[in-house]
C-alpha cells in the first residue's frame, strides 16, 4: 500500500525574486547579443551597443537588489532569488571584464 505524503508549508514564490531572475535574462541575452553584434562588426560598436549595455547595468543592479532581498526573507522558496542573484552578478562581472578590457587598449 502506498502512502501519500502532503507537506504543508506558507511558502511561495515571491514576485520580488521572479523579477529578479527576468531582469537577469534580459541583461545576459542583451549583453550577449550586444557582444556578438561588435565582433560581427570587426570590433566597431555602434552608439545603440553602449545605451544597450547601460540599461544592462542598470537591469543587472536593480535585479541583484532584489536578488539579496528576496534571500534574506525566510518565508520564500530559494530558486528564483538564488538563479536572479547568479543571473545579475553574472553580467555585472562580464560588463566589468568588458570594460577592464576596452580600458587595455
Amino acid at each position: 500500500m502506498k502512502r501519500k505524503n502532503y507537506i504543508f508549508t506558507n511558502k511561495k514564490h515571491s514576485d520580488k525574486a521572479i523579477m529578479s531572475m527576468i531582469l537577469g535574462i534580459i541583461s545576459l541575452i542583451s549583453m550577449i547579443i550586444v557582444i556578438y553584434l561588435t565582433y560581427k562588426n570587426g570590433g566597431n560598436a555602434k552608439g545603440g551597443y553602449g545605451v544597450t549595455g547601460l540599461l544592462s547595468t542598470i537591469f543587472s543592479v536593480v535585479g541583484l537588489v532584489l536578488g539579496i532581498v528576496t534571500l534574506k526573507e525566510k518565508e520564500n522558496y530559494k530558486l528564483f532569488p538564488c538563479l536572479g542573484t547568479v543571473f545579475n552578478s553574472v553580467v555585472l562581472i562580464g560588463i566589468g571584464c568588458l570594460l577592464y578590457l576596452g580600458r587595455m587598449n
